[in-house]
């Protein structure tokens, strides 16, 4: 495991300086069921989620997709759903991994998104290829492989029209170090893709390895040109 991961504890109370955050990945025994309607709410509450930034809306979406991708059989492993929160600004950790199954927030830590989708905040957003914007919605994650970046993770965009143009534009999850926690540290917005959610250099083995092959991911905006119009969270 990285050496820059931290443990996050399980009370309420927790530094707001840590590093990237993680926690053991220990059974919790007998959890509640997660396909009930409250299990978005439990989740949500049980992992401290909004003490990390999450916002609830942000959460309740990913979760309404999760399920329905779930529910057509689109999800192989189904113990992990990752946020991008792209309503938050990138000098702030807006990537989340949740353990579904256990209840925790494994890591949450900072991740870039495109050079033309803004500055500090990512406001614009695109499926076209060379548009070197980010694309919001759901990807199921893919295999992996060795590129420019080192260890990189192809994502499967699956909501039509938001996101089904990212393998072709390469996409990806990989490392990079224009994502710094010293840039966040020293107030300046970390650096820009060319469209992939970047993650820090230090860091991208183990979350690469943790959601490969067949876990969602959500990137949110509150924007309701999406919102309102994926067919995922709509259908």
């Amino acid at each position: 495991m990285c050496t820059s991961f931290t443990i996050i504890p399980t009370h309420s109370t927790v530094s707001s300086e840590s590093a990237v955050a993680t926690v053991s990945h220990s059974i919790v025994a007998e959890p509640p069921p997660i396909h009930t309607t409250n299990a978005a709410t439990t989740i949500y509450a049980t992992a401290n989620l909004q003490q990390y930034g999450l916002s609830d809306e942000a959460f309740q979406f990913a979760w309404k997709g999760y399920q329905k991708l779930l529910e057509n059989k689109q999800i192989s492993r189904s113990e992990y759903l990752t946020i991008c929160d792209f309503s938050q600004p990138s000098s702030q950790k807006r990537l989340y991994i949740v353990d579904v199954e256990n209840q925790k927030l494994i890591t949450n830590t900072y991740v870039a998104h495109g050079k033309n989708s803004g500055n500090e905040y990512a406001t614009k957003f695109s499926n076209t290829p060379e548009s070197l914007q980010s694309s919001l919605g759901f990807y199921v994650t893919a295999n992996t492989y060795i590129g420019a970046h080192g260890l990189s993770l192809r994502i499967n965009g699956v909501d039509k029209g938001y996101n089904d143009k990212a393998l072709a534009r390469t996409i990806v999850i990989h490392g990079a170090a224009y994502v710094d926690p010293a840039r966040a540290k020293a107030g300046v917005f970390m650096g820009r893709s060319y469209g992939c959610p970047a993650v820090p250099q230090k860091e991208s083995a183990e979350i690469i390895t943790t959601i490969k092959n067949g876990t969602c991911l959500f990137i949110y905006h509150p924007g309701k040109a999406y919102l309102n119009g994926s067919k995922i969270l709509n259908g």
